[in-house]
């Protein structure tokens, strides 16, 4: 028993090293990556550390990822552990074990050394240790009520890289694919004025589909919660109907989908698994642009789907009749049902988003922590959670509390850009550009509504982008009143909730700015 006890001691130990030592690689990487390439590359691996750390096997799901991690991202996990560890690391790659390879094989090198430790956190996603003794399935997508797979050939092979082959193996026993993400509900989801009109309408769809507002029709920026509502929708409906027939898809997957039917001339099985849906959720319909014979299918489909009385929501980065290059038909149609905008969320909003994630994390953040980050991120949520990652990983390295200084320090690139761009002049040259008048005309005492109306819109946006007060940007536009830079603050924050094209110019106005 003495004997085995500093033994144990010392596994636990090594064990515990790591898993710090993978959760802060990973957590970096996350700094570095974008939020798509971080999800579907990076989060999903494994890693087993020998117990001197000389050695780090990560798991990969498939031969495909394993060659793109290796030759992507092997020289920065290699770089990111020996800093870490402070020692040389050799990085060999393996696959998991449900792919076929052994628990302990390793890619392009020897096999695994023996008394090693597994760092897989609760928290990441890692592989099963075990083989899957299911048959692989052709059919990944999900299968109609009380039906036999979908006859469509090619259904699997046109999975995004986030369905790997691992999880198609295993298919023959899994629920049906519907590519939507658990984690992604109402209940997740922050509400704010900023969304309430498209929640409680995607709510009402997920609720009764088929029934009113079908289509639905979302719109709104990146990063505001399009796509968080949509698989909102495709979850609730699963608990009152687990065995409805649902979809989400991105529409360039509908594009690559179309195109696979037309090589290998399979129309037939194309359509009847597409028209055959209960929900279609398909995300960024724009991208159907200039495609004819796609938006020919998507007409076709759509009115099939109709037809059943299934439901059709769609997500676009613009109003349906702000859609270029869109036959006029499928515009109309978009616009048949109901169409709903998502904005860039308010100031309370976004400390509320701050401080649920935080929570949800199990990491205490104060309020004026969350304060000053959502008072210099506005434009999103998928940047305001990026800007919260940064906070919390910077604290993390550096051995220091969660404070408004540690925040400055974690957000110093950003800020410093915001304060170099965004300012009031520079809002007034972008308004007067797009509008075609003269910046002088931004604090002239000129009245004419060509006029009156930009530099309302100056005004509502500086006071959005800007830290600066009522007062101050009122002197910036000729020494007007502070009163005069509320009414038009409040006028057309008014009506951008009602007015598409405002909306629209609007949108585009801040994207210029914030580059």
């Amino acid at each position: 028993m003495t004997a085995e006890t500093p033994t144990k001691m010392a596994s636990e130990a090594a064990s515990g090293a790591a898993l710090d030592v993978w959760q802060s690689c990973l957590e970096q990487l996350a700094l570095e990556l974008p939020e798509q390439q971080y999800q579907t590359w990076i989060k999903p691996l494994s890693a087993r550390f020998a117990d001197d750390c000389s050695k780090v096997t990560i798991f990969v799901a498939n031969r495909f990822k394993l060659d793109w991690v290796r030759l992507q991202y092997g020289s920065r996990f290699a770089a990111l552990m020996e800093r870490l560890l402070g020692q040389p690391v050799q990085i060999e790659l393996a696959l998991s074990a449900r792919d076929g390879g052994a628990a302990g094989g390793v890619a392009g090198g020897s096999g695994g050394s023996q008394g090693t430790v597994e760092a897989s956190p609760s928290s990441l996603s890692t592989h099963s240790s075990t083989r899957s003794h299911t048959s692989p399935s052709t059919n990944s997508f999900p299968v109609a009520r009380d039906a036999a797979p979908s006859p469509f050939p090619f259904a699997a092979a046109s999975l995004a890289p986030s369905i790997t082959a691992a999880s198609a193996a295993s298919a023959t026993s899994a629920p049906p694919k519907n590519r939507l993400n658990p984690a992604l509900t109402f209940d997740a989801l922050i509400e704010g004025s900023a969304n309430r009109v498209a929640r409680a309408a995607a709510m009402h769809v997920a609720s009764m589909p088929g029934t009113m507002y079908n289509p639905l029709f979302i719109y709104g920026g990146v990063g505001l919660g399009k796509t968080h509502l949509m698989h909102a929708i495709g979850n609730r409906l699963l608990v009152e109907e687990h065995r409805a027939k649902i979809l989400y898809i991105h529409a360039e997957q509908f594009v690559t989908d179309v195109v696979k039917a037309y090589q290998r001339k399979a129309f037939d099985e194309f359509k009847e698994f597409y028209h055959s849906l209960d929900l279609l959720l398909i995300d960024d319909v724009q991208f159907f642009a200039n495609k004819d014979r796609t938006q020919e299918e998507f007409f076709n489909a759509f009115e099939a789907l109709l037809a059943k009385k299934s439901h059709i929501v769609m997500t676009s980065d613009t109003y349906p009749k702000g859609l270029t290059d869109i036959h006029e038909r499928l515009v109309s149609r978009f616009d048949s049902g109901l169409t709903v905008a998502i904005e860039p969320p308010e100031l309370e909003m976004r400390v509320a988003i701050l401080l649920n994630k935080a929570q949800a994390e199990g990491i205490p953040l104060s309020e004026e922590v969350a304060f000053f980050v959502a008072k210099n991120v506005r434009s999103n949520v998928r940047e305001l959670e990026g800007a919260l990652r940064k906070v919390l990983a910077y604290a993390r390295f550096n051995l220091k509390e969660i404070s408004i200084p540690t925040a400055k320090d974690a957000l110093r690139d950003l800020l410093s850009i915001q304060n170099r761009q965004i300012s009031v002049e520079y809002i007034q040259k972008t308004v007067a550009d797009y509008y075609k008048i003269k910046v002088a005309d931004m604090y002239s005492k000129k009245r004419p509504a060509n006029i009156a109306r930009p530099r309302q819109i100056a005004m509502y946006l500086s006071k959005e982008l800007t830290q600066k007060s009522l007062p101050e940007i009122g002197e910036i536009f000729g020494g007007r009143d502070h009163t005069t830079v509320l009414h038009a603050v409040r006028k057309v924050s008014a009506e951008r909730q009602t007015s598409a094209e405002l909306n629209q110019q609007l949108h585009v106005l801040e994207q210029t700015l914030k580059g």
